[in-house]
Order: C-alpha cells, then structure tokens, then sequence
C-alpha cells in the first residue's frame, strides 16, 4: 500500500512492479486509486487589445475518481474585453462574486502542490493560472499516443478532448451554445488518463530520472477545506441539491 505522502515517482514505480508481477496470465491486476492525482481545466476571458489576451475566469480542480474539489469563477486582473461565452460559458454575472486572481491562485497552486496534474493542452490552463509544473508531475492527455492508439488516430496527431471523449469514452461534452463545462472536462480528461494509467506510467517510470521523496503536506492546505465556499459557481451549487 501507498501512504499519502508517497512520492509520484513512487507511484510510477509501483504501477511498474504491479505489471511487471502480470506476465503469469493470471489476470489484470487491479489499479491503483492514489490520492496524488488531481485533473484541471481553466475557462479563459479575453482581455487587454481588441480581447486577445486570454486571462483566467473560472478554474476546476477533480480528484482521482471525478469528484470536484475546487470550482469558482475568478476575475481577471485587467478589464474583460470578450466573454467568449460560446466557448467559455462565462457571462457578465458570473463576475459579480468572483475571487481575484491572485486569491484563486494562492488557493489553486496549494491544492497543485506535489500532486500529479492531468490537463487536456495542460500548457493552456497552467499559463492562465501564471504557473509552471513540474514536467514529471504533469499529464497531458492531448499529448499521448496511448490515447489516439486507442481512438484510432495517427499517433503524432494533438486530438481534441471532444474527439477523444466521442470515440474512447463514447459521451458527448462541449455540445450546444452555452460553452464548455470546466467540470465536465476536467472529468473527462481524467477519465481518459484512467483508461491508460497503467501503461502510461510505466514507460514514464523507465524514462523519467528519480525525484526526492515529496515533503509530507501540511493538513491546512489539504484541499478540502475549499468543499464550502461563498464563490462557488451557483449553477453548480443548484446541481447539487
């Protein structure tokens, strides 16, 4: 077993052992479930010149097995020029009781910390947020063989999270006018990294150079303290009740 404060090369390494043990045909032995991965998604605005900078509105962090741990609207630092809701969803009032950035920042970066990050185009949500992971710790899903193997897609080729949900997943996200749900695709991402977890780690495990054992996290960072919120999205409150 795996305590919390497992290193994530700890974790490759094990799902490597556990492959390894497989070659009796005894059967697929059964996955590992580590609190160490999280999946995020970020909705951008436009701001700045004619609305082509793209800053950070609403950001959504899932654990492992789906569940929301973090959502909230965030509002940019400059004026917002372009909603992009078609794409983004955000609208004018969603602004009213969104966090500042640097606030969502400071509370998103501690629930990243020393976590394994799954993104689709992770690059996009990570220069919203105004922050670099580490290379070893991240996994992007627009960015795996693995995946567009499975899909039937060249190999070399960034497929969209649509496609990839459409044909690996067989479930429809990013339909009609209303934009995307950064809930629903930070879902999906992770349920894509699920289906080739196994076997992704293990060639990072022999492909990627060892890390110092992580620091054990302070409990007052843990990110559940995030579960009862006044900026929560209300549209998400109402799902739940």
């Amino acid at each position: 077993s795996l305590s919390p404060s497992t290193s994530p090369d700890s974790i490759a390494r094990h799902h490597s052992a556990l492959l390894s043990q497989d070659d009796s045909g005894r059967g697929p032995l059964p996955l590992l479930r580590p609190g160490k991965y999280v999946a995020i998604d970020c909705e951008m605005v436009g701001t700045g010149p004619r609305g082509k900078l793209s800053e950070l509105a609403r950001c959504t962090v899932v654990n492992y097995e789906g569940d929301v741990v973090y959502d909230k609207y965030v509002q940019p630092e400059l004026p917002i020029v372009d909603y992009r809701t078609r794409w983004s969803g955000i609208t004018k009032q969603h602004m009213k009781n969104a966090i500042p950035f640097r606030a969502a920042q400071a509370e998103i970066l501690k629930i990243l910390k020393d976590k394994i990050v799954v993104g689709h185009a992770i690059h996009n949500d990570f220069q919203a947020l105004k922050y670099f992971h580490p290379k070893d710790r991240t996994r992007d899903t627009s960015r795996i063989p693995l995946l567009n193997q499975k899909a039937g897609f060249p190999v070399k080729v960034s497929a969209s999270l649509k496609s990839l949900a459409k044909h690996l997943l067989h479930k429809k996200i990013q339909v009609g006018h209303k934009g995307h749900s950064s809930v629903e695709d930070a879902q999906t991402t992770m349920e894509l990294y699920r289906l080739v977890e196994v076997q992704w780690e293990k060639e990072l495990a022999s492909s990627l150079p060892p890390r110092p054992p992580s620091p054990i996290a302070d409990s007052s960072t843990d990110s559940d303290q995030y579960m009862d919120d006044q900026y929560w999205p209300s549209d998400l409150n109402t799902d739940s009740l």
